[in-house]
């Protein structure tokens, strides 16, 4: 939507501009008694509401749910209040009023075919997609509740890693061999593997030297920052010759499909059109699934016929985006085959059959692994990007899993970006991977 930005300057400018109802909705409205009134504290007797709210929004922290709180405040269902107070919301940040509109009547749209009513139904929903709408992902509140989710999601994981770390701190006052010897037990039980744990520990063995650490006191802040830095990855260009083509792979059954919707979600609610293509013509009743989930997130669609070529899924594709104006064509790919052809050699003919057709493209590859199978995604990792390249990884199912170190793992071998991790089964539950985060939350 054309007013984000606007409204990213708004929220972090500390207050919304203060605008006065437009003709058509104006109230007679009588002054508050005390500016300290609870938002829409007059709500039920259907006068001044708009003015309580104003004032209460403009007095309250610039957070994301704090605004939503007074929003919210006597709304407790669905319904015309509920569509009434967040066009209020998009008016007092100066939206324009079809953009508005388009917003609600979308979430509106989720409602019912979620067959949602009550406010602790949709009321992270909410929030997460305002958060997407208003380019507001790293602020506070949003921060805080992702940290929380990934903190709850590496549960199982922590239990392998941090509670043996502690006890090996515990038991051991010097840093030594045998120290070092254990760690890595550790490291390689969390599945974070042989190779990996061996270039961690020469570069925690570096850092403690560096730091004239002899102690055991101080290994857990180093290996924090360690973890840090394991996950910076350098600046890319991000221009694009629009529409954007992102090609999605990986093997069946590590949540592709799933996936694909949740980014098409994420980049719908963004104020992009989104086009998906079911590439993956073999498997039974995989152009179905992803017809649905096109409809569900309201995202455009196209397939063929199931044993199709996919190239030709691809070309065509491309073409439909090209000429009904998508902004983001998300490519669905096979995840193996049903015949005696080879896998990487159809994905390579895909990305051939794209640059031809729309040069640059595909501008992403993603491979999308299951952090359930541990080393086996450090397999999948290997083959599909010494094969065809791969640009970002998202890691699902981040949220059941006890070997949570193939995070670590698939980031030092590889030095392949983690964009995305799947912390459950909601839309809101694919978050961006943050590695100082994922440290924190991993050693806390």
């Amino acid at each position: 939507m054309g007013f984000f930005s606007k409204l990213k300057t708004l929220w972090r400018g500390g207050a919304p501009a203060e605008t006065a109802p437009t003709p058509e909705r104006t109230e007679a409205a009588p002054a508050p008694a005390h500016v300290e009134r609870s938002a829409p504290a007059q709500a039920a007797a259907g006068e001044g509401w708009r003015t309580d709210l104003t004032l209460a929004l403009r007095q309250a922290e610039p957070r994301l749910s704090i605004w939503l709180g007074h929003v919210l405040s006597g709304v407790h269902e669905a319904g015309p209040l509920l569509r009434e107070r967040l066009l209020f919301l998009f008016q007092a940040l100066d939206a324009p009023q079809a953009e508005a509109e388009a917003f609600v009547a979308d979430f509106e749209s989720w409602l019912s075919a979620m067959g949602y009513s009550g406010v602790d139904e949709f009321r992270s929903e909410l929030q997460y997609r305002l958060a997407l709408a208003l380019d507001l992902e790293d602020e506070e509140d949003e921060r805080d509740r992702l940290f929380l989710k990934l903190s709850e999601g590496l549960a199982k994981t922590r239990e392998q890693i941090t509670k043996r770390i502690d006890t090996l701190l515990a038991g051991n006052r010097a840093i030594d061999e045998s120290f070092w010897e254990e760690f890595e037990e550790i490291l390689i039980m969390a599945d974070v593997g042989f190779e990996a744990a061996s270039r961690l520990m020469d570069n925690l063995r570096a850092r403690v030297r560096k730091a004239g650490i002899h102690e055991a006191d101080g290994f857990r802040d180093l290996l924090k920052d360690e973890l840090a830095d394991i996950f910076k990855t350098p600046k890319r260009i991000q221009a694009v010759n629009p529409p954007e083509v992102v090609m999605m792979i990986g093997v069946n059954g590590v949540g592709k499909t799933t996936t694909i919707a949740k980014l098409a979600y994420r980049a719908r609610m963004q104020g992009r059109k989104v086009l998906i293509a079911a590439g993956d013509t073999f498997r039974a009743a995989a152009i179905e699934q992803l017809e649905i989930w096109a409809k569900r997130v309201g995202a455009g669609f196209f397939a063929k016929q199931a044993g199709a070529d996919p190239a030709a899924v691809a070309f065509e594709a491309m073409d439909q985006a090209v000429s009904e104006g998508y902004d983001l064509l998300l490519l669905d790919t096979a995840g193996r085959l049903h015949t005696k052809a080879n896998l990487m050699e159809e994905l390579k003919k895909i990305k051939r059959v794209l640059d031809k057709k729309h040069p640059g493209a595909p501008h992403r590859s993603i491979l999308v692994i299951d952090a359930t199978t541990g080393q086996n995604a450090l397999s999948q990792t290997k083959l599909f990007h010494e094969a065809v390249g791969v640009d970002e990884i998202v890691l699902t199912k981040l949220d059941g899993t006890a070997k949570g170190g193939v995070v670590v793992a698939v980031t030092l071998q590889f030095r392949i970006p983690i964009t995305f991790v799947g912390l459950g089964e909601k839309m809101e539950d694919l978050r961006p991977f943050n590695g100082e985060d994922f440290a924190k939350a991993l050693l806390c």
